[in-house]
């Protein structure tokens, strides 16, 4: 059942990427030839952040089909995080578009170039219909993971680049003003920054396995010693397999004599709760009659 639920959804996704990278794709060529056309740095800067989201979204597809992967004898715990790579690729092709849109603006300062306002409009307001419909696409599938949030910033992203570009068309057209077309890419360098900067931040913690967001590990702790039958805990490990897949391990003393059939109803127990609780699937945890560490040395085996 619960295999069936992560194929249904990664399904999902996968239609939601495929049929989203169509759409970019086509609007990427048409906006490339307007800002050609038009002379609108917007239109271009948006553009090139648009053949960034192209390029996003067929490595989110790639990490997407590597994370559904089986696990294998070389690859225990599957290629999970696909996704958390594909993420990190994606920020740092983000970073490399805010670089080019900020140093072709400052080429451009001072510059009297002349821009087609009312084209810039027209195509600026497609590509926002285009942005708006490929981020509630995506947003409705994304949940916690990386893979799919790094595509969906990009949409989102490039709907406010979309609005930059229709400002920058309406200042040209109204008040004959360039000055607007400049304002206008640099605001799009600076979102697409930002955006790149919180995923790159996130991908980081999960390679760095960081306790997942929203789970306390004084909380998990409190959990698994709040059970009637265990003493003490420690040696206790909280990470992220992949950006929706937490994990843990750790050692519990029980009280009292257990057989190891009751040692395992009470690990179970333990699991269940902090399923539960915390959602987390992955957990590992070796009952013990007494600390590990105090454990006594047998002198004739050592």
């Amino acid at each position: 059942m619960h295999h069936h639920e992560h194929g249904t959804v990664g399904e999902r996704r996968r239609r939601a990427l495929w049929l989203v990278l169509v759409l970019n794709a086509v609007f990427l060529v048409v906006e490339i030839i307007a800002g050609l056309a038009f002379d609108s740095l917007a239109l271009l800067a948006d553009g090139v952040h648009m053949a960034s989201d192209v390029g996003s979204l067929a490595i989110a597809l790639i990490a997407l089909a590597l994370a559904t992967r089986p696990a294998s004898a070389r690859h225990t715990f599957g290629l999970r995080r696909a996704e958390v790579l594909g993420a990190q690729v994606n920020a740092l092709l983000l970073f490399a578009a805010a670089i080019w849109i900020a140093i072709e603006a400052a080429g451009r300062a001072g510059d009297d170039v002349n821009i087609d306002g009312g084209g810039v409009i027209v195509v600026g307001a497609i590509g926002l219909v285009v942005n708006i419909a490929s981020f509630l696409l995506l947003s409705r599938e994304t949940g916690h993971n990386l893979n799919m949030r790094a595509a969906t910033w990009h949409m989102a992203s490039d709907a406010l680049g979309s609005v930059a570009a229709i400002a920058a068309g309406a200042a040209a057209l109204w008040w004959d003003t360039t000055s607007v077309d400049l304002i206008a890419s640099v605001f799009v360098a600076f979102l697409v920054a930002f955006g790149a900067a919180g995923l790159l931040r996130d991908a980081t913690r999960v390679l760095l396995e960081s306790a997942p967001p929203g789970v306390e590990l004084d909380d998990v702790v409190a959990t698994i010693a709040d059970d009637v039958d265990v003493d003490t805990v420690h040696h206790v490990h909280l990470w992220t397999l992949g950006s929706e897949t937490p994990a843990l391990s750790a050692h519990i003393v029980l009280r009292g004599p257990q057989n190891l059939h009751g040692a395992q109803l009470i690990a179970g127990r333990i699991k269940s709760a902090l399923d539960e609780k915390f959602g987390i699937e992955h957990v590992t945890l070796e009952t013990e009659c007494h600390d590990c560490e105090a454990a006594p040395v047998d002198h004739e085996h050592a």
